[in-house]
């Protein structure tokens, strides 16, 4: 599983012009759903995105959790975060899971998010040609990846 993590002061996601998901101070979150990912992938994903210590603290320091400050999220799923261009100049998409698959991890990692301490989680719309608009606050930006377990069950 891949995801890209970005602390915003505001950010929505927009499908043929209608708002569907917004959110003000929190974390938008661009999830990939990798082939043989599973529940073990999402769960650990989820705890470190609501346990990322993003947001300042008293002194301005980032050290508070975003499950601590406020625990919002905008979750769009971008399988183009598993893009490989290593060879050639047009992405190849072959590590990320079948869209069916990836719609059903997709909806787990979100209900494991809000498990995980994210109370208010707005969502894009799965295979939907989206626009997301964002304001990068710091700007902070995190990469966060989760290979599956050779050979464990997920």
């Amino acid at each position: 599983m891949r995801v890209l993590v970005q602390r915003v002061s505001r950010a929505q996601v927009s499908v043929a012009g209608e708002v569907i998901g917004r959110i003000g101070t929190g974390l938008l979150v661009f999830a990939a759903i990798g082939r043989g990912d599973g529940e073990r992938e999402l769960a650990w994903m989820a705890d470190k995105v609501a346990g990322l210590r993003v947001f300042p603290d008293a002194e301005g320091r980032m050290n508070v959790a975003a499950r601590d400050a406020g625990g919002t999220a905008l979750v769009i799923s971008q399988f183009t975060l598993y893009g490989d261009c290593a060879r050639g100049k047009r992405p190849s998409f072959t590590a990320a899971a079948e869209p069916a698959a990836a719609e059903r991890h997709m909806e787990r990692f979100i209900e494991c998010l809000r498990a995980a301490g994210l109370r208010e989680i707005a969502t894009g719309r799965f295979g939907a040609d989206m626009a997301v608009e964002l304001v990068n606050e710091g700007p902070v930006t995190i990469w966060l990846e989760r290979e599956p377990a050779a050979g464990l069950p997920s």
